[in-house]
């Protein structure tokens, strides 16, 4: 998983627009390792990291490009679920008010090409992401 440590840090080190590339290129080397150390591609997941030590606009950018990361070849994970990035882009709502800021980042999660998304209102998100799934992909 990605991420800078601290979000101060991080507005230091990364902007919205290159953070996308600094995933990239941290995961790619991640994963090389675990490949060489032994372990299975098919057991990797990648995660960018949102709300690790990023600002607001990098988390933002993270779910509009979060499709770019499927040059990988791997499965997608995100966790936007109550995070602080959330709360602040709806005027600073406290964690148990922001299940409709989640749900609208799991939705776009989705439509940008998540595969895994970890949440704490799995029968909310669950539907959403039904939902969602029935909306934007292409049924087999």
């Amino acid at each position: 998983m990605h991420g800078y440590g601290t979000s101060k840090r991080a507005s230091s080190e990364g902007t919205a627009a290159g953070v996308v590339a600094e995933v990239l290129n941290f995961v790619e080397e991640r994963i090389e390792s675990a490949v060489a150390a032994g372990l299975s591609r098919e057991r990797i997941l990648v995660d960018p990291g949102f709300g690790f030590g990023k600002t607001i606009q990098q988390n933002l950018e993270i779910i509009r490009r979060l499709r770019e990361l499927r040059v990988l070849g791997l499965p997608i994970l995100i966790g936007p679920s109550r995070k602080g990035t959330i709360g602040r882009i709806l005027g600073g709502l406290p964690v148990q008010e922001r299940v409709e800021g989640t749900t609208a980042a799991v939705a776009v999660c989705i439509m940008n090409g998540a595969d895994v998304i970890r949440v704490h209102d799995v029968g909310v998100m669950v539907r959403v992401a039904r939902a969602t799934d029935a909306i934007v992909r292409v049924s087999e």
